[in-house]
């Protein structure tokens, strides 16, 4: 095979050590192979950079290790075209499986040019995107602690959940202190409804009849406290993703724009995929890297399976979240929801839904231009003749002669 990279090093990492193996020509031909052992502290991995530039490597491969190929990666990337691999296409064959033949097998193969590189951002996408993902955990968090607390009012015979939409609104947090602070009257707690909530007096008062012990107050306090707590910390996240927010400005707007997408979700997005839309070919190749497009599994002709890949779990899971509110509204993309909820079910419904959300922000983020919505009646203008035969069959199962008759045209004056 011809050799695409001629001075090239090959990185097997670790946690506490990475092994290095340098390939490089020799003069009377051949090829020349070097392999040191060095720790992953950072004046280890400084003498590994020094190491590599005196052997003349221009190109650094490695795989993607969990978190360990990241303190290697900050040393390297000022100084080499490094890239990170992922482990499932760099396997070797099985048996004799040693750290050391494993850095042999990856400067092989990317000496040849047999390895794909991973998608990393530049610095100031990572810096934002550990920002949104640590923003993202404490969100599941409080939303954990929500269900805790949840959990004391079910034991306590407080059944608040079943009669407020959330227990943590204005009302419900305010009923929540004062069953912490010793309140044992129903009438008085209800009383604290504020809005909408006052119309349901009369079933806050049997909610809120219950059996609460000392011991379930102090947690209930406690738990109250973390989430106090967590509030602050995701207040401090958002002011601090704002400012590490700026060289992408020109974009979140637009983003905003789409139905199902707020500043959150337009900030995670960017985060993630960034500005530069040059890194994919086209819509359908960002989809496929998220996981949000069918696998292709095929054989002898067979299609075996249209699994999606795991692709970005981060953006994955934020689309889908957009997609849920996207399905409930009065547009294009509810629209398209209850059309393959109705055939293919939520499920498939909201994959699809998340998968145009994503391609929708390919284009605007390439276009930078607002989101325009096509309406919510859109597949109807598209098939005007299929829909009102849908419908009258529709009707006719459920035991209705129709008789469909065209409605004259409005005469111009």
């Amino acid at each position: 095979m011809d050799v695409v990279h001629p001075y090239c090093a090959g990185l097997d990492v670790h946690k506490k050590t990475v092994v290095a193996c340098v390939l490089t020509p020799k003069p009377k031909g051949g090829w020349s192979k070097e392999i040191r052992t060095f720790t992953t502290m950072t004046g280890e991995l400084l003498k590994l950079s020094d190491w590599l530039t005196s052997q003349g490597c221009t190109h650094v491969d490695m795989e993607s290790t969990g978190e360990y190929w990241k303190p290697i990666f900050n040393i390297l990337e000022s100084s080499f075209e490094v890239m990170l691999v992922n482990a499932q296409h760099i396997k070797a064959v099985p048996g004799r499986k040693t750290d050391v033949k494993d850095a042999q097998w990856i400067a092989e193969l990317l000496q040849h040019g047999l390895l794909r590189p991973s998608f990393i951002p530049p610095v100031e996408q990572r810096d934002l995107r550990d920002l949104t993902r640590y923003r993202t955990s404490f969100i599941r968090e409080r939303v954990n602690l929500v269900n805790r607390i949840q959990k004391v009012l079910e034991g306590a015979n407080i059944k608040l959940a079943s009669v407020a939409s959330d227990i943590m609104g204005m009302s419900g947090r305010a009923m929540l202190n004062a069953i912490v602070a010793g309140e044992t009257n129903p009438v008085v707690m209800a009383d604290l409804a504020k809005g909408k909530l006052c119309s349901k007096r009369d079933q806050l008062i049997a909610a809120l009849e219950g059996r609460v012990r000392p011991h379930q107050r102090f947690i209930l306090a406690e738990l109250l406290c973390q989430l106090d707590s967590l509030d602050e910390t995701i207040a401090r996240f958002n002011q601090e993703i704002e400012a590490y927010s700026s060289p992408f400005e020109a974009v979140i707007p637009f983003l905003d724009t789409i139905p199902g997408v707020g500043r959150q979700t337009a900030e995670l997005l960017v985060s993630e995929i960034g500005v530069d839309m040059s890194r994919f070919p086209s819509a359908a190749h960002l989809a496929a890297w998220a996981g949000l497009a069918p696998g292709n599994d095929e054989s002898a002709g067979k299609r075996l399976s249209g699994r999606t890949r795991k692709g970005n779990q981060t953006l994955r899971s934020g689309l889908m979240q957009s997609a849920h509110v996207a399905s409930r509204s009065r547009t294009y993309l509810g629209a398209q929801y209850r059309r393959i909820a109705a055939r293919r079910g939520k499920k498939r419904a909201t994959m699809a839904v998340a998968h145009s959300i994503l391609v929708i922000a390919y284009h605007i983020i390439q276009r930078r231009e607002p989101y325009r919505e096509l309406g919510a009646n859109y597949f109807d203008q598209q098939h005007p003749k299929t829909t009102p035969q849908k419908l009258v069959k529709r009707l006719e199962r459920m035991g209705y002669q129709v008789t469909l008759q065209a409605q004259p045209a409005a005469s111009v004056a």
